[in-house]
């Protein structure tokens, strides 16, 4: 039903859903009540899908410096109406905090034949009794710090501070940072014998910025470099050996390096701040992988149909943006790993879309899918042969007349 997007026709109700791909009014309520009640959990559901598509062999992990690339995203659902719903995330449309659903994204990044995808590996929700947006983060960074292999990469945009990754334990990442972001050297400066010696290190601030009109210039950086890319030349600048502005220089301090990153093509540099010595072409190509990522939550409100959703129940208003991401996910492979599929007489070239996939299976109802169903899916194993059978194993009693 979510793959075929089905829930564009019924604007985001489970049951028309259900039944406009061809169940019948038993296999509606008995899907629902899967969906609903179902002992099931989708981190599991998510590694079954990870050893699956891994196990086709079209899916290629991308890896620099050793390091194969894991985006971190986060993603809301919009449920401004939906009455106990405490979880909020920023809207920029609106400009302020809106009742949402809350979902963090970790996945691996990589490429099915020429199209670059992310396999969704973890799902974190949002604590339902105290949704902070700063507990939710943490519990995020936590459990992508739990799954990290020693070959992957964590990558995070802006909305992640630096702060909260150093507390948390990582020790290596790729962190895009605020364009007024500061720090400081790990080494005092010399003492000038007048006045209190110091006791942080020199102020770095990497881009030029104003403040009530007045500019304040970039801290030169401490080396330079530049490679080509498609013809063009990119520059970065690196400032090294750096710790938090709060943090006074110690030798057991975690530092890192910030670089900055030119592209002549856009107005504003990447600031990445990374605690490894990686060459600037592999920052580039580090933080430039973790767009893939954006991709899914896209796939999942606009192709899948769940950015509309008509359910109330708490563990349904989390379950149901669980299944529409992992359902975006099927929708991407399956569109690059398949032939690509012409909208109609007048696509002559036809792409690897989840869109054009979506219309194929809008037109296939659940019972003609080729597909060898056993005759009862899940047989219960119960022992029920010492229970009361027919009219004696009625709860109810008889109703005595008082008199």
């Amino acid at each position: 039903m979510l793959v075929s997007g089905a829930l564009h026709t019924s604007r985001g109700a489970l049951f028309p859903a259900l039944q406009s791909i061809g169940l019948q009014s038993a296999e509606v309520r008995r899907s629902w009540a899967a969906f609903r009640y179902g002992v099931w959990a989708i981190g599991t559901m998510l590694q079954t899908w990870q050893q699956h598509v891994e196990g086709q062999g079209q899916w290629e992990a991308h890896r620099y410096a050793g390091y194969v690339v894991k985006a971190v995203d986060v993603t809301a659902y919009w449920r401004p109406r939906l009455k106990g719903l405490k979880s909020k995330h920023y809207d920029s449309q609106a400009e302020k905090a809106l009742p949402a659903v809350v979902v963090g994204m970790v996945g691996r990044v990589g490429n099915v034949g020429e199209q670059r995808m992310a396999l969704m590996t973890d799902l974190v929700r949002a604590d339902l009794d105290d949704p902070s947006e700063a507990l939710f983060v943490n519990e995020l960074l936590l459990q992508v710090l739990c799954g990290l292999a020693e070959d992957e990469m964590p990558v995070f945009d802006a909305g992640f501070k630096l702060k909260g990754l150093l507390e948390a334990g990582y020790e290596r990442f790729v962190l895009r940072l605020a364009k007024n972001f500061t720090a400081r050297r790990n080494v005092l400066p010399e003492y000038e014998g007048t006045g209190r010696p110091p006791e942080y290190g020199e102020l770095i601030r990497p881009l030029a910025r104003t403040y009530k009109d007045q500019p304040i210039a970039a801290t030169p950086p401490d080396r330079v470099t530049t490679w080509q890319r498609d013809g063009v030349t990119l520059r970065a600048e690196f400032w090294d050996q750096l710790v938090l502005p709060d943090t006074p220089p110690a030798e057991h301090n975690l530092t890192f390096s910030v670089a900055a990153i030119y592209d002549p093509d856009f107005d504003e540099p990447w600031l990445l701040a990374c605690p490894l010595q990686l060459s600037a072409e592999d920052l580039w190509h580090f933080y430039d992988d973790r767009w893939p990522i954006e991709q899914l939550p896209l796939a999942a409100k606009h192709m899948v149909g769940g950015h509309r959703q008509f359910v109330f129940a708490p563990e349904s208003c989390q379950r149901l943006p669980e299944l529409a991401l992992l359902a975006g996910s099927i929708q991407t492979y399956l569109a690059a790993s398949l032939p690509p599929i012409p909208t109609g007489f007048w696509d002559h070239h036809p792409r690897r879309t989840p869109g054009r996939l979506r219309r194929q299976l809008s037109g296939t109802r659940f019972s003609d899918l080729p597909i060898p169903w056993p005759e009862q899916i899940r047989k219960k194993q119960s022992v029920c042969a010492h229970l009361p059978k027919g009219i004696l194993g009625h709860l109810r009693k008889k109703q005595v007349s008082p008199g």
